[in-house]
């Protein structure tokens, strides 16, 4: 049996999605790049902890995944499907377009 694809959703398609998306923010970046700037509201989990910090999502949600530039969110987005989770999205293009589209970076 095979896992199905990971899902993917533009920065655009997001934002257009607004305030009651409905998803978990994940970002599966280091610290230092987190420092650096990150979505409001999200959660790090870097991906070099993702698998011993598991059991801090909850499978049943709708998880979004950001990373850089979408490489790693969609590695972590396939890990999670691999173990049964429901609804894992990886944000196509991450950070890097998230902050070209002009949209709002926490620090």
């Amino acid at each position: 049996m095979s896992v199905p694809a990971v899902e993917e959703l533009s920065v655009d398609g997001f934002a257009r999605l607004g305030p009651d998306h409905g998803f978990r923010i994940v970002d599966v970046r280091e610290r230092d790049e987190w420092d650096e700037g990150h979505i409001e509201g999200a959660t790090l989990v870097p991906l070099s902890e993702f698998e011993a910090r598991l059991g801090e999502l909850d499978p049943a949600a709708p998880t979004l995944l950001v990373c850089r530039s979408g490489r790693r969110s969609l590695a972590a987005g396939e890990f999670l499907r691999c173990r049964g989770f429901a609804r894992p999205v990886n944000l196509a293009g991450g950070m890097l377009d998230w902050e070209a589209a002009g949209l709002p970076v926490a620090r």
